[in-house]
């Protein structure tokens, strides 16, 4: 077998034009946790969440000049990254509906990718603090795309932060709800071949969502805000904080009309991931 034989088998995307190799379907089977590890490897790198995984004797990679990483220590990334995180620049930076603002970026102790807290106004610290967590999405948010619904709930929300007299939006970097966005165009085109947005990722071997919170309840509890008043329509954020230590004492429903891009991605969030829209 080729390693284009490997790609063409690792890539659903590849179906329709690699005849008679398929299309596979994807089996779930109790793994290792040097499976998950290694695949969990493969996304840091936003690669394709595949691996071709081959036994070696105990020393190999050492003997060898390899590196080695423990299973353990590539699982358990995500959460000793959001642990790790520092505030590394501060600025004000006025935006539109809401000029009273100050961008504060925050990165891992051992370095990585910046999240972003936007922090408008003059947010009171004693009540629980309006905000929304919102995962960037370039597509949505840069250049309007009508797929998604996350442009307009950014501008919605810093709109509605700034009428209501201050608040934060922590702007995540978590593309594609944690996949990465080669790896979310990927599920465009399986989206155009008839996948809904649930089949589509799990398809390329990702979970439905792979995005963690840790991290926005450490920069929460670095900015000084234990409680908030969440903008969302999706509970599994609302788990997410509570679980990491941050009091959510309210979900505030934020969403939008549709369009007949968007509407059937919609109705799938609503359907099969329990958003509340």
């Amino acid at each position: 077998m080729s390693a284009a034989d490997i790609v063409a088998m690792a890539d659903p995307t590849l179906d329709l034009s690699t005849p008679l190799k398929g299309p596979f379907k994807r089996l779930n089977h109790p793994d290792e946790a040097v499976d998950r590890a290694a695949v969990k490897l493969v996304k840091w790198a936003r690669l394709l969440p595949a691996v071709v995984a081959a036994e070696v004797p105990l020393g190999f990679a050492s003997e060898h000049g390899f590196l080695s990483v423990p299973a353990t220590v590539a699982l358990e990334a995500d959460y000793t990254q959001a642990a790790k995180l520092r505030q590394v620049a501060s600025a004000r930076v006025p935006l539109a509906g809401a000029e009273n603002t100050r961008l504060v970026s925050f990165r891992p102790l051992v370095g990585g990718i910046e999240h972003i807290a936007i922090v408008i106004g003059e947010p009171n610290r004693h009540d629980p603090v309006l905000m929304r967590i919102h995962s960037e999405c370039f597509t949505g948010d840069l250049l309007g795309s009508l797929k998604c619904d996350c442009g307009e709930q950014l501008r919605g929300a810093i709109k509605a932060i700034g009428e209501a007299g201050g608040g934060v939006l922590l702007y995540l970097a978590q593309e594609g709800r944690g996949i990465g966005l080669i790896s979310k165009l990927k599920a465009y085109a399986l989206q155009d071949q008839g996948y809904d947005t649930v089949d589509a990722n799990t398809r390329l071997g990702f979970d439905v969502d792979e995005r963690v919170f840790a991290p926005a309840a450490e920069m929460l509890k670095a900015l000084g805000f234990p409680a908030v008043r969440l903008m969302t329509n999706n509970p599994d954020k609302v788990a997410g904080l509570e679980r990491f230590g941050v009091t959510v004492a309210e979900r505030v429903a934020h969403k939008f009309p549709t369009n007949p891009h968007n509407e059937n991605y919609l109705a799938t969030k609503k359907a099969r991931t329990g958003h509340l829209l």
